[in-house]
């Protein structure tokens, strides 16, 4: 008699999308009012503002050439004193303000922000867009934590100089080792740096909640001080996630609103227990949980790797939001690390593939990943399973049928009763494989529709460029396809 095969959930509710927030889609719906409205105010409005912003530029440049002249940004880096400094924070910031001004942005300030001897370390979120380069300028131009690649970028590059950034490099293995030491020393130079500005999310979200903070801006274990950024527009054309619209829509969509309501607020800052500065990770957590309630919104279990995991599903040709975003939390549970799971999503896919149905009891999945069963292998199988897995009956019933469309398109409103009664032509309340052959063969514009949605899919995930880690516009980064990001999608 064959093995058994175990289900940790029931089938039905496996098929079906975990209910967890996604933080990585931005799912703004223009309406045909609201379009027409944005051609209207465009046409008069994105010229003008692009004549404004060009002069601003055009006097911002020579300003940034001439505080970074022969200043150094490797080596035995001193802050900037004296008249380089009083340029940065009076003469940078105001263009900055002028910058942002004419692309529309309408800021409003809450709360007071304290100086570098009383919280060395900013930390703002949620990170939502490239136009959060906003609260630097509000903050007096801080110093940030930036990619090498980004001082490289015509124009912009030189303004990233201003700030002192300290510099990332995907090359350099001990880069990341080299930036927590490097923030460590900074915050605790007695106010002789300036303060450090982190997005300690490390990548954009739509806002819905917080998700998890990295370490890097808690591990010197002084005080931090909250900022919120909020963007309480009636149409959001700001949110720039790993799936919706791209940079230059966005920028258009910007440009092309009478206004455009940013507000930040600094929050009281947050002085570490004895045991935050033992514990990075419990500090990162309390001031996340403080900034998410002042703000009214969750915090979830997600992080940056849940973005690469969905675009690793993307390259696999499958749905980037089907359980995906559950991933890092069940690693967490199984000790493995990241680089090692996308190696096993392909090696579990290749093996489903080569079984019949893709089938695999719970007990060879555990040997395949030499892990012993538990609760959280019980999850990661029935990720899995809602990944690779058909059911052993050969019939679908209309609700997984649903769910296994709705997966697919990456949509959560589609109505599919007329199109599954359609196919279900025998009126059974399921579909048969005949019955799907069927309709596959007399109605091809659905599989054109599949196929073009999945070679779309595989596109956006390889080849979208990704931008820098602090842009003070709407510009972005001709870095493509770097080794561990390939959306164009904003990391830090």
């Amino acid at each position: 008699m064959p093995p058994q095969r175990v289900f940790p959930l029931p089938r039905q509710q496996s098929l079906l999308l975990p209910a967890v927030i996604n933080p990585f889609v931005q799912d703004t719906k223009l309406t045909k009012a609201a379009v027409i409205k944005c051609v209207l105010l465009g046409i008069f409005l994105v010229p003008v503002r692009a004549i404004l912003i060009s002069l601003v530029l055009m006097v911002t440049w020579p300003v940034s050439v001439i505080i970074t002249f022969k200043h150094p940004l490797k080596g035995a880096v001193e802050p900037m004193r004296g008249w380089r400094r009083f340029m940065c924070r009076r003469v940078m910031a105001a263009l900055g303000r002028a910058y942002y001004f004419c692309m529309g942005f309408r800021v409003v300030i809450k709360g007071k922000q304290v100086n570098s001897s009383e919280a060395p370390i900013l930390a703002v979120a949620p990170h939502s867009t490239f136009f959060d380069g906003i609260v630097c300028i509000v903050a007096g131009l801080p110093s940030t934590v930036s990619r090498v690649e980004n001082l490289a970028t015509p124009i912009f590059g030189r303004f990233v100089r201003c700030l002192q950034p300290v510099l990332v490099s995907r090359k350099d293995p001990d880069s990341r080792k080299n930036t927590i030491q490097e923030i460590d020393s900074r915050a605790k130079s007695g106010g002789n740096w300036p303060q450090v500005l982190i997005f300690p999310e490390g990548t954009c979200t739509n806002r819905s909640c917080l998700i998890t903070f990295k370490q890097g801006a808690f591990i010197p274990g002084v005080p931090v001080q909250p900022i919120l950024m909020r963007y309480p527009n009636k149409l959001d054309t700001v949110s720039w996630t790993w799936q919706g619209f791209g940079a230059m829509k966005l920028l258009l969509l910007t440009l092309c609103q009478l206004y455009t309501t940013v507000e930040i607020e600094f929050l009281p800052p947050h002085i570490p227990t004895e045991e935050e500065k033992k514990t990075p990770s419990l500090f990162a957590s309390r001031v996340r949980d403080s900034m998410a309630q002042a703000l009214g919104v969750p915090v979830t279990d997600h992080t940056y790797e849940d973005c690469r995991l969905m675009i690793s599903a993307g390259e696999l040709t499958l749905p980037m939001e089907a359980g995906l975003v559950e991933f890092t939390k069940i690693s967490r549970k199984l000790n493995m690390k990241w680089d090692n799971l996308r190696k096993e999503l392909e090696g579990f896919s290749a093996m489903a593939c080569s079984c019949k149905g893709g089938r695999i009891t719970i007990e060879e999945f555990a040997r395949f990943l030499k892990l012993s069963i538990s609760p959280a292998l019980e999850e990661l199988f029935a990720l899995f399973d809602r990944l690779f897995d058909i059911d052993e009956d050969e019939k679908i019933t209309r609700e997984e049928f649903t769910a296994l469309l709705r997966s697919a398109l990456g949509v959560s409103d589609l109505n599919m009763v007329k199109l599954f009664k359609e196919i279900d032509a025998d009126g059974s309340g399921f579909i048969t494989f005949n019955e799907f052959q069927a309709f596959a063969m007399t109605h091809p514009e659905y599989a054109k529709l599949f196929t073009t949605y999945l070679e779309l899919q595989r596109y956006q995930a390889i080849q979208e460029a990704c931008p820098g880690d602090l842009q003070l516009s709407g510009q972005t980064s001709s870095e493509e396809n770097q080794e561990d990001s390939t959306s164009d999608k904003k990391d830090d």
